[in-house]
């Protein structure tokens, strides 16, 4: 039994999911009375940008909360959208591009194991690439780790998702 228990803190989102909500939002703009014919569109570009381009920035905010539900109903977190500022585009248009994070940035992962060492729960927490791998004796031990990282989750404006848990 002396076999250590790990698991896997990463952040990622699963890219049909986010295919099918890009894809619904698109439908719904053709559909909804407010958005038709206004020559709006949004792309998904190699799963690292969404693209939005309208008329105007009332029907910006009208595609963004079309897009942020569509999200939430598949399950993938909001926080995966890195707005960059809104800008024109041709034809009196408006464009707006949103990141889509993926990965621990090195200092995020240096402040998750931190604030795992400062918890002083009995694991080893270590950087690996865009991951942080975490390991300890007991699995009860881990399940705290868990927890704790799940409370902090509004400081690292990330979404989190454990794996490889064995």
């Amino acid at each position: 039994m002396a076999k250590d228990s790990s698991f896997d803190v990463v952040s990622e989102f699963d890219k049909q999911e986010l295919l099918n909500a890009v894809d619904q939002t698109m439908r719904d703009i053709n559909s909804r009375f407010d958005l038709k014919n206004t020559n709006s569109t949004i792309e998904l570009d190699a799963d690292k940008t969404i693209t939005i381009t309208t008329a105007d920035d009332m029907k910006l905010r009208n595609i963004l909360d079309i897009l942020q539900s569509k999200l939430v109903k598949r399950n993938l977190d909001i926080k995966i959208l890195d707005p960059q500022p809104a800008e024109n585009a041709l034809g009196g248009n408006i464009r707006q591009v949103f990141n889509l994070k993926k990965g621990l940035s090195q200092e995020i992962a240096k402040k998750i194991v931190a604030d795992i060492k400062n918890s002083k729960i009995k694991v080893q927490a270590s950087i690996q690439g865009e991951q942080v791998r975490v390991s300890g004796k007991s699995r009860d031990d881990l399940q705290e780790v868990i927890k704790l990282l799940k409370g902090n989750i509004d400081a690292y404006n990330l979404p989190l998702q454990f794996t490889n848990y064995r």
